[in-house]
């Protein structure tokens, strides 16, 4: 998982789980990244997600409640309109570009940084 904003974007994180759960999601992505941008950015900070299960989860409503994180609201289903995705999108074409392709985690974050 990754995150991108004005002009900067997060380390890529590899999930220690195979499935991420909205506990996991929470631990490991809002809680050490999200609230520090926020508490670093201040109240104007506005978050985005995709709209995946575990975002959408009660607990997580909570924590962002709770840490006074602004979320954007997206409707389900359009990717299209989501920066996200596109991004995604871009990243897994430079990525296929690669000959040979990246064989593990590692090989993927060196070609996540390279681009």
């Amino acid at each position: 998982m990754g995150g991108i904003m004005i002009d900067e974007r997060t380390p890529l994180h590899v999930f220690r789980s195979g499935s991420v759960t909205d506990q996991i999601y929470r631990d490991e992505v809002l809680d050490p990244y999200v609230r520090l941008f926020r508490g670093a950015y201040g109240r104007d900070f506005l978050f985005m997600d995709d709209n995946a299960r575990p975002h959408r989860a009660n607990l997580v409503d909570e924590f962002l409640e709770s840490e006074d994180i602004k979320r954007i609201p997206w409707p389900a289903n359009s990717p299209d309109l989501n920066p996200i995705e596109n991004l995604w999108d871009y990243l897994g074409r430079a990525i296929a570009r690669r000959h040979p392709p990246p064989r593990d985690v590692n090989g993927l974050k060196t070609a996540l940084l390279e681009e």
